[in-house]
């Protein structure tokens, strides 16, 4: 009865795939709702009717509860809770970060929680913050490793997971994963990511990420803790996160806040419910704000909206549409757009997952020209012979006495008219030409005439194109010429 991980459908490094969990199966990318055992705005039962399949509850709060920590030990958690999906516990490292030592050791939080019932167990790691130094963010690294081996001394049937910290240091995530890799644990936590989301470090949180993923074995299930706004989620998700774990849906609740997958809004300010949930649709603002069930009815939304997010991510791996999810969704705050921009710097790490042929490719910006299609398409450019007198032809019009003609298509560049219905250049749509995509587009050209290094090159193309696409090829400037 271990955890093993199936990878169903890949587009970027989303996957959309099964985890098994014990005798339990579950989709993912995976919500893993938080439940306080002591606040419960929605108890797990309702949950489970809202398709929520796995959820995650703290086993240090547990253990000091009065009301509840016998209760758990005798009759298990599933029962205490009255959830019969999957059930992760958290060590207690987010107190331990948060108010020091809290009297509960790597040994006994395992212990505790195998003895209680979780399915998914986490050794007390040292959740490393932003502001640590390097040799600080080392020495808590060893020690989390040192826990990790420990926790495999106590329980060794798979359903131990290893969580991989190292702060904001890339070589220390990166160390991590590899040590995590080498314990062949299917279920990896990326850890102490919070603090960079509650600042809107995105771009930092990228590089951790992509770190840590760039050593970890590509079979291994990966939950991004802490993670709970569906804003971000998409770009979580193209790194190759699952599972996501949210409060923020109570939380947000208690504070008034109506979340939406652009961001959250205060509920005082609202005037309009721009959702289809049942909330919103059994109740106008007005009456949401009023009603003395607000924070209950304002944790369904949110709830709602966040299963909904994951449910869309889903669906756009599934069609090869997640990267314009991801423009989308990083387009609603700048520091999300950072973010975004410095993933499209990762293109070679992102290549070697992404899928080969999509259902389309919509141009929505300067970022689309360094997506995995584009890039990709511009090393297979290289392949492509061209003998003799080549044309590429900007206008699509018909020219004789040439070897070879090929036709151009920014961002991609050159192509064989036979490939004119293939992916990317026949599924893909885009506005009239900019210079971004005009700039993209010479990549190829210059990949064409680099690889054909005995042939003649002609290139047709409008005068007011001919500066633009000079500058570009500026490197290969006696290899053609304009006709």
């Amino acid at each position: 009865m271990s955890i093993s991980f199936e990878v169903i459908h890949k587009d970027i490094m989303g996957r959309a795939g099964k985890l098994k969990v014990g005798d339990k199966t579950i989709k993912t990318p995976l919500l893993l709702p938080v439940i306080n055992p002591h606040i419960q705005l929605i108890k797990p039962e309702e949950m489970e009717k809202l398709g929520v399949e796995a959820l995650i509850t703290n086993a240090y709060i547990f253990s000091k509860s009065e009301e509840f920590r016998e209760r758990a030990l005798k009759e298990g958690l599933h029962k205490v809770l009255n959830f019969n999906g999957v059930i992760m516990t958290d060590s207690g490292a987010f107190q331990q970060s948060v108010y020091g030592d809290v009297g509960f050791t790597n040994t006994e939080t395992v212990k505790f929680q195998r003895s209680i019932g979780s399915e998914i167990i986490v050794p007390m790691d040292i959740a490393t913050s932003p502001d640590k130094t390097f040799e600080e963010a080392k020495e808590e690294l060893s020690i989390t490793i040192e826990r990790i081996k420990e926790a495999f001394t106590i329980i060794d049937d798979g359903h131990l997971c290893a969580p991989v910290q190292g702060g904001i240091h890339t070589d220390l995530r990166e160390k991590a994963g590899e040590e995590v890799k080498n314990l062949n644990v299917v279920f990896c936590p990326i850890g102490a990511v919070v603090p960079l989301m509650e600042s809107y470090r995105y771009k930092e949180l990228v590089n951790v990420v992509m770190a840590a993923k760039s050593k970890l074995s590509p079979s291994s299930c990966i939950h991004l803790f802490g993670a709970g706004h569906p804003s971000m989620f998409a770009l979580a998700a193209a790194m190759g996160c699952d599972v996501f774990d949210s409060a923020a849906y109570a939380l947000y609740a208690r504070e008034g806040r109506y979340m939406t997958p652009q961001g959250s809004y205060k509920l005082n300010e609202v005037n309009e419910l721009p959702c289809a949930c049942e909330v919103c649709r059994t109740h106008t603002a007005e009456e949401l704000k009023k009603s003395p069930d607000r924070e209950r009815l304002l944790a369904y939304h949110n709830l709602y909206v966040t299963l909904a997010e994951i449910s869309r991510i889903r669906q756009s791996i599934l069609d090869g549409t997640l990267w314009e999810l991801v423009d989308e969704r990083c387009r609603n705050h700048p520091r999300l757009l950072d973010g975004y921009r410095e993933l499209l710097k990762y293109t070679e790490q992102l290549e070697k997952s992404d899928r080969i042929t999509k259902r389309r490719f919509f141009y929505r910006g300067s970022e689309s020209c360094l997506r995995t299609e584009v890039s990709r398409y511009h090393e297979m450019v290289k392949r492509l012979s061209a003998s003799g007198k080549v044309l590429i032809s900007f206008d699509d019009k018909k020219r004789a006495g040439y070897d070879t003609v090929y036709l151009f298509k920014p961002p991609f560049g050159p192509y064989l008219p036979e490939l004119k219905e293939t992916f990317p250049v026949g599924q893909s749509e885009i506005p009239d030409w900019d210079n971004e995509m005009i700039k993209s587009g010479c990549i190829g050209i210059l990949n064409l005439i680099q690889s054909n290094k005995n042939s003649e090159f002609y290139i047709a193309c409008d005068d007011e194109l001919k500066e633009a696409v000079s500058n570009e090829l500026k490197d290969v400037k006696d290899r053609f010429s304009y006709v």
